[in-house]
Formats: C-alpha cells, structure tokens, sequence
C-alpha cells in the first residue's frame, strides 16, 4: 500500500462501491454504508460515481468487481468478510485478481491482541485469509483487517468496523480536487424554475447541476444544486442562475447555502 494522502487538483480521482450480502438485498439488513462511504470521499476530493450491490454469489462478486476496478480510480467493497461460510468476498476477490490466498500472518498476528490462542478457532482464522499480494487495512475495533488489493478496498460491512477500516485505508489514497457545492432552495415548483437551469446549464458544461423537488409546509419547492471542483467557475455558474431566476421573477423566493 503507498503512502498517499496527496491531493492531485488536475486529476479527477473516481470511485465506486460495491456493497455484498444476501441480507441486504433480502431487506433484513438495511445498508448503513453507502452514504457514510459518499459524504467520506466527497470530502477528500474522490468522485463517487457508481454503486452496486450484489448477493453473497462468487461469479457476481467477481464481475462487478472486475467491471469497476477497470472503470475507476477505487473499489470499495463493504461486506462479506467474516467467519461464517457465506462470507465469501476475499475468496472472490482473489478469483478477480487470479491470485492465491492462504491464512496471512500478519493477519493472524494482528488478531492475537484480541484473541488468545485457544479463541483463534477455524472459523476466526478464516477471517486472516488474505489474497496474495494483498496490503492489510487496519480494524482498531475487532482487529481483524480488511485488505486492499491494487485499486481495490475490502472492508467489513458492520458499520462501525468499516468505518475505521476506511480511516485507516485513507492516508493511502490518491486525492483529487474537493468538489464544492452551491445550493439555490427556491419556492417554485421543479417545472417552473426548470427552463431557466436548462438554459444555465448550457453556458456551464463543466458545473454540474441537478433540481431536487421538495413539498414543505404546503408548498412546492425546488432544490437547485450546483457542483464543481473549480470554485471561480461555481460562483460564475451561481451568479448566472441567479441572474435568470430573477429574471423569471422568482428572486425574492430563494435561499442561498453553502455545502460539498
């Protein structure tokens, strides 16, 4: 695993998720990741821009990962990893990669401060398999690690765990500029205001932009969102929407906020 951390503002660093398990896509587990994982990278300058999930099934785990790595920057894949014989994504991760993988010492070392001899059952160990060629991530919780492999990161998929699994892999991550975001929250229905940012939209290509209906209070509203990682070009595109929605007469109904 290299060293990283290193912001790299003219690249655009990308990620997606894959999300495994059975329970989540049966609905007795409802998924507590993926929005963690978004609100995460956004924050360090990755561009989160796929998510899948899958069924606790090894050709489906190995297709999708293969797909992603292939398309972007990181792979981060949540869940799977634990003692029981349907945890199967380290195994499926080592068929992607066409590696070997064997019970890892460094695994088995780092488990034996919370585990002694006797507690390091077959079961436990499974959980210190670690595919060939693979860097560990740390657990501070339960220690037992996950582990990326190139540009892809396994991690647990209970929530706390993979929370500090994802602090530890982070300082190692290559890091584009922070996308920055700009919110107009407007009183007017979506199809109303919805001319105006189309016409905007057009005169800023580089400025993503989206509207996001509300009802509140008994009135419709809109969410006008902007997002960039050039901050001269967020502000010019705010300003121009501004210019129109007041030209529309819908100035006086608006609330600017700040957010990423």
């Amino acid at each position: 695993m290299s060293s990283g951390g290193a912001k790299s503002a003219a690249k655009t660093i990308t990620a997606a998720v894959v999300v495994i398990g059975d329970e989540i896509l049966s609905g007795r587990t409802k998924d507590q990741n993926i929005g963690y994982i978004a609100d995460h990278l956004t924050a360090i300058g990755i561009q989160l821009r796929e998510v899948r999930i899958v069924g606790d099934v090894e050709v489906e785990i190995v297709e999708a990962v293969n797909a992603l790595r292939a398309a972007y920057s990181y792979v981060f894949t949540t869940g799977g990893i634990g003692p029981t014989h349907d945890d199967i994504t380290a195994d499926s991760i080592a068929v992607a990669f066409g590696v070997g993988i064997d019970i890892d010492e460094r695994a088995v070392e780092q488990m034996r401060t919370r585990y002694d001899e006797a507690k390091l059952t077959e079961s436990r160990l499974r959980m210190a398999r670690i595919p060939h060629g693979a860097q560990l991530v740390d657990n501070k919780i339960s220690m037992t690690p996950g582990f990326m492999l190139e540009n892809v990161i396994v991690m647990a998929g209970v929530p706390a765990i993979m929370q500090v699994m994802l602090d530890a892999v982070t300082p190692h991550l290559e890091c584009g500029a922070r996308m920055l975001s700009r919110t107009i929250r407007v009183m007017v229905a979506e199809g109303d205001v919805a001319p105006g940012l189309t016409a905007v939209q057009g005169q800023f290509d580089d400025v993503a932009m989206g509207s996001y209906p509300f009802f509140e209070m008994g009135r419709l509203g809109t969410n006008l969102v902007l997002r960039s990682t050039d901050p001269d070009r967020l502000e010019h595109a705010l300003m121009a929407l501004l210019a129109r929605l007041q030209e529309d007469g819908f100035l006086d109904h608006i609330l600017i906020e700040e957010g990423a």
